[in-house]
Formats: C-alpha cells, structure tokens, sequence
C-alpha cells in the first residue's frame, strides 16, 4: 500500500510538472488546431491543479502591531536596484492548510489522501480566532522571523496563550527554518524555557537560528519577544532528522 501510494504521489508530481510547463492559449479567433489543444491543457491544468489559499496573508483579523510587521519583512522581499526591483534578502513563505498543498498537484492529492487531514495550525476557519502567523527566511543570514497573533481559543491560563500553542508555533516556524534549509525534517527532540506568558491577541515574533548541520542532523535555537523586542517571552532548542518522502508515506 505504501509503494501504491509513493508511486501515485510521484506521477502526480510528473504530471503536475508537465502541464506546468504548458504555454498559456493565445486570445483571438484564428487560433489553430495546437492553440486548441494548449487551451484544453490549460484548463485540465487548473480543474486537476487548482491554486491552493495562501493563509500567510493579511486578513481583517490581523492587529495593528501585525500589520506592521508584516509589512516591514514584506518589504524587505524586494528591493530597488537603477529603477527596477529586485529579489531582496528576504523571502515570504507561503502557508497552506496542508503540507501536502505545497507539492504540484498537492490540492487534487489532498482530495483522496486523507481528505480530512488539516495542519494543526491553520485548521480553524475562523480568521483570528487561533493562530494567525506569517514567515519569512532570509538564506543569506540562515535565519528565520514569524509574526504571530494569539488568538482567544488558545489560551490557557486566563487571558494568556497554553503554552501548549506556544510550543507549536516553536515547532512550526524552527521545523520550517530546518525544512528550508535541510529539506524534509522531523522532529527529535524539542527543549523549551518559558520566561513571560504572552496576552491573548497580542502579537509577538519568534525568531529561529541555525546553530548547526551535522549530516543528518539540522540544530535549531528559537526565541519569542514582544512585537518591540523589548520583552522575551520564551527561548529554545530542536534537533531535527533528514527524511525522504518514502519515510513519510511508509510511517
């Protein structure tokens, strides 16, 4: 069952990367008989691999302190050079409500590998009610940053987020800094100090490091302040594992 499924993942992932390459149907009344056809593959390509949300984006939610955040590491993803703009040290990491999402064809998969399936972290519809959260990573500097609004369904004592959700958000952004850095990772071991809680709707940053690579191995540092550095909330260490795709499917 699980070569069935590893087989089934990578032809999607071939068939994805070739209607991908497709070159989009001209406009106009005197198409000929191969515009057709690249017409009907445009169209095959957008039922069979629809655009997933990209849930990393501003919404109505979002508080002043994340909003201008956002908009200041959004910033830094292009810059100006002679007149044109740029590629900046700074890239946006889109986020989707499955992990599966990022691959090609990732949302028609979705629909028939464990269709009810949702990351613990964007599993909640209802914008600002949990975690609200955007990264970006910076290649150069090997460093990750997170702004992150607590919402009201994550608190644990009264009027301050569980540590629990802290800890996933821990996870998440220093699981995704050794994703981008060292390919797909799980989690081996996770140490936490926690030092001041945090407010329910207050928005925060988590910043994560990379400390070291030793072959299989990616070791990661976190740190969580206030949204002006002034005050920190929590520090941390992870280990993640190097994977391959037929770890996961064979789990």
């Amino acid at each position: 069952m699980a070569r069935s499924l590893g087989q089934m993942f990578k032809g999607f992932l071939r068939l994805g990367s070739g209607l991908t390459t497709r070159t989009p149907c001209p406009p106009g009344p005197g198409s000929t008989h191969r515009a057709s056809l690249l017409c009907t593959t445009a169209a095959l390509q957008s039922f069979l691999f629809p655009k997933p949300r990209d849930l990393s984006l501003p919404n109505s939610s979002w508080g002043p302190d994340m909003m201008r955040l956002y908009e200041h590491y959004n910033s830094l993803c292009e810059v100006e050079t002679e007149g044109e703009k740029q590629p900046g040290p700074w890239r946006r990491l889109p986020s989707y409500n499955r992990i599966l999402k990022y691959a090609t064809g990732g949302v028609y998969l979705s629909k028939i590998i464990q269709s009810k399936a949702r990351l613990f972290t964007r599993n909640i519809k209802q914008q600002g009610a949990a975690f609200e959260y955007v990264v970006f990573v910076n290649k150069e500097e090997q460093k990750c940053v997170c702004v992150f609004q607590a919402g009201h369904l994550l608190e644990g004592p009264p009027g301050h987020v569980h540590g629990g959700a802290i800890a996933t958000m821990i996870d998440s952004v220093a699981g995704t800094h050794a994703t981008y850095l060292s390919g797909l990772v799980l989690t081996a071991n996770l140490n936490i100090n926690y030092r001041s809680p945090i407010s329910l709707g207050s928005t925060v940053v988590l910043e994560s490091f990379l400390d070291k690579k030793e072959d299989r191995k990616t070791f990661i540092s976190c740190k969580v302040t206030s949204a002006d550095g002034s005050k920190l909330h929590t520090e941390a260490t992870a280990l993640f594992l190097s994977i391959t795709v037929s770890n996961i499917i064979g789990m």
